[in-house]
């Protein structure tokens, strides 16, 4: 789950990261209200959306007087800002951050993430740090140090000093530099994060290191343990129908297909979504139903996969495990019979009391096929779709 910038801000400040005073800003009195009680001369007023590039698209903007911050926050407020992580339709800003405005003479880049090669924590570091951090990482990215963790001792302070001193810190700029590490360690671990980046953690003019930039990656299967982070969680940040699966226990992601796939178990998924590609098809989306399934959690499931309008076929595949085959094939008619499909359906059931389940859906009148085996559901599934195998 991503968050704001605001809003890790808050986050890495609690841990000991130091960061700009700034406010969070809904309208455009509220920013200029910000501005007014932090004081200064110069602010930045920073569009809040999940994507990053904002600065090389103008959603970063600095004002010098109120009137300034009027009239930045009113041309970013309720507007599409287009970055290169948006695509060309643009994430529409309504939340602003404005902050001081601080003059540095450096940027860095520091990040730390789950390296699932290494099976650890791993820190990032380069000197090359601000908006052009993905170029250096394509074309220079021995630029970019590392630094392993060991899970069992935790970020010690010599590798922290080793990265400072790799970027060409001196020893004065390196011991507020690796405080910084540690603290960001300690906010990945105490907070489930999957990313915390710093970009740019810029050195001032007088020499302080600050967060100028923060993003926040939580783990969404760390949550349980993190209820007020639920809180943070920005609905329109998020694509609609992923969003409205999540709000059912529904394990979905939207991809570019036109068959549309139902299944139980996150390997199944993945295999099924293999199989539509050997036969020639393109999954519309990875859905992960669970192994629980219900009437309640299929019809749900039914209406995000519909409200894809790429969608021409779909295809369930379920395994009758936890749950036996009948009692997913009754969970499904009972779904089936309260809405209008309006596309071919596939079923492919296999499991416990397998046949059971069989005969419900071959006896039931509806207009659906049934396939005995995976590669069977995926090629009718493609036929159905109107990409022949």
């Amino acid at each position: 789950m991503l968050i704001h910038e605001y809003q890790a801000k808050t986050l890495l400040a609690e841990h000991g990261v130091p960061v700009p005073d700034g406010r969070a800003a809904f309208t455009v009195a509220e920013a200029v209200a910000a501005a007014e009680d932090l004081g200064g001369q110069q602010w930045a007023v920073k569009a809040q959306i999940h994507a990053g590039g904002r600065g090389k698209a103008g959603g970063v903007r600095l004002a010098s007087s109120l009137e300034e911050v009027w009239t930045q926050a009113e041309e970013l407020l309720e507007r599409p800002l287009v970055t290169e992580q948006t695509g060309p339709e643009g994430r529409v800003v309504r939340r602003l951050l404005v902050e001081r405005a601080y003059a540095f003479t450096q940027e860095l880049y520091v990040a730390a993430t789950v390296d699932r090669h290494r099976d650890t924590v791993v820190f990032m570091a380069s000197g090359e740090g601000g908006v052009d951090i993905e170029e250096v990482a394509r074309s220079r990215p021995e630029r970019i140090l590392q630094e392993p963790v060991d899970p069992g001792v935790g970020l010690q302070p010599f590798q922290a000093r080793k990265l400072g001193f790799g970027l060409g810190l001196d020893w004065a700029q390196v011991r507020p530099f690796a405080r910084i590490l540690l603290a960001l360690y300690d906010a990945f671990l105490a907070r489930d994060a999957s990313l915390v980046e710093l970009n740019p953690l810029v050195i001032t003019a007088e020499g302080e290191l600050l967060a100028l930039d923060a993003k926040f990656k939580l783990d969404d299967n760390g949550l349980i343990r993190h209820p007020e982070l639920r809180e943070l969680r920005d609905p329109n940040e998020e694509e609609p129908k992923e969003h409205e699966a999540h709000a059912h226990g529904l394990n979905y992601i939207a991809l570019d297909g036109t068959i549309g796939c139902m299944v139980n178990g996150a390997g199944l998924a993945m295999a099924t979504m293999d199989i539509i590609k050997l036969y020639g098809g393109a999954p519309a989306n990875f859905l992960d139903v669970g192994g629980g399934t219900s009437a309640e959690r299929v019809t749900a499931a039914f209406k995000i996969l519909l409200s894809d309008a790429s969608v021409e076929a779909i295809l369930i595949n379920i395994f009758g495990g936890i749950v036996r085959c009948d009692v997913i094939a009754e969970g499904l008619l009972g779904a089936l019979r309260e809405m209008e499909l309006g596309v071919p359906l596939v079923i492919r059931l296999e499991g416990t009391n397998v046949e059971q389940g069989r005969t419900l859906l071959q006896e039931s009148g509806l207009d659906l096929i049934t396939a005995a085996t995976l590669a069977e559901a995926a090629e009718k599934a493609v036929a159905a779709a109107g990409r022949q195998p």
